[in-house]
């Protein structure tokens, strides 16, 4: 039997950084986001021995281990061994596992959290285990931020869990997850008038998580500052979206973007600045920088007529547009003989 899964990469519009601690234990976090049609995928297929064989389709990097050895976690496939790890006690036989992503790590669409998610729906579809969209989401959370060590929030993990526009709220001790209803026309018209651009690099996001944290730590006012704002933007950003008051959503969205930079340096460069200053030249409304900054993708809003004309633009500077549409699912899981 093979078991297969995919759960979908997504937009933050606003909000990012404040579903971190210590600044969502203290002042509690808001994130709004959106899943597309990219997604991580996983396929297992159960072997009759008790070797594990963990193979990645995009690196074409593969690892082999047995059920009874502890995992090594040494930088190649950490994501994928940090789930078997946590939920190998009651196998009885070992699997091979093939992983792969539409975009990279780092590029700022969530990638890292919804592997992890998938992998979690893979072992939950083939064992029958009995957890919740939200236990997963949790399990996924704890996987990668704590058993791991890797820096970052919650909303990631909830996002390509529950698909769909989700209004998130953070608190020391649970997410909220407030699904959207956004009417079909207005979803349609907002990705007719939004143009994703990839900036050609990525980014190392934890570098820049980490320093979001310190100076939550710190209690540097300027940041708090900027975060309280990005939680007022989120709101604003989501009721123009369920209103369909979109031109005022892309406003928004350089309001947002104005107020990320003010989180840490980090978060934009000169490339990112240009990129941005000639998509507004050519009639961008507004945009702002997915993800924790550094690099991966810039979103932008532009009346439709405008589109080409920043799209040419942004590529005459290297960027690359990419067509997506947004999905309303999250993780999927299934079986198949073949």
């Amino acid at each position: 039997m093979v078991v297969r899964s995919k759960a979908p990469l997504r937009f933050n519009f606003a909000g990012g950084g404040t579903d971190l601690e210590p600044y969502k234990n203290e002042n509690g976090g808001l994130v709004l986001s959106a899943t597309i049609d990219k997604y991580a995928y996983g396929s297992l297929i159960v072997r009759q021995d008790r070797n594990i064989v963990v193979q990645s389709l995009d690196y074409d990097f593969m690892a082999k281990y047995h059920l009874d050895d502890e995992m090594p976690f040494e930088g190649e496939l950490d994501l994928a061994k940090a789930v078997i790890d946590g939920l190998k006690a009651d196998f009885k036989y070992g699997f091979d596992f093939f992983i792969h992503s539409d975009a990279p790590p780092g590029s700022g669409l969530g990638s890292s959290s919804a592997l992890v998610v998938a992998l979690i729906g893979l072992i939950k579809h083939l064992q029958r285990m009995p957890l919740t969209s939200r236990e997963i989401a949790e399990l996924a959370y704890q996987i990668e931020r704590t058993d791991l060590g890797i820096e970052g929030g919650m909303h990631d993990q909830f996002s390509a869990v529950f698909g769909g526009f989700n209004s998130i709220e953070f608190s020391k001790s649970a997410a909220i997850v407030d699904p959207l209803r956004v009417e079909p026309e207005i979803v349609n018209e907002l990705e007719y008038n939004l143009l994703l651009c990839y900036t050609g690099r990525t980014r190392i996001s934890a570098k820049i998580i980490c320093t979001q944290v310190q100076a939550c730590e710190r209690k540097v006012p300027e940041v708090l500052k900027a975060l309280d704002e990005s939680k007022e933007i989120a709101v604003a950003l989501r009721k123009a979206l369920l209103q369909g008051r979109l031109n005022e959503f892309g406003r928004l969205l350089h309001t947002a973007w104005t107020i990320k930079k003010q989180i840490a340096e980090q978060i934009t460069t000169p490339i990112i600045d240009k990129l941005y200053a000639a998509a507004c030249e050519s009639g961008a409304m507004g945009g702002t920088l997915l993800g924790a900054g550094g690099g991966g993708y810039l979103l932008l809003y532009c009346e439709f007529g405008k589109k080409h004309l920043v799209a040419e633009a942004l590529e005459k500077l290297g960027g690359q547009v990419v067509e997506f549409t947004f999905e309303q699912r999250g993780l999927q899981t299934w079986a198949t003989r073949d």
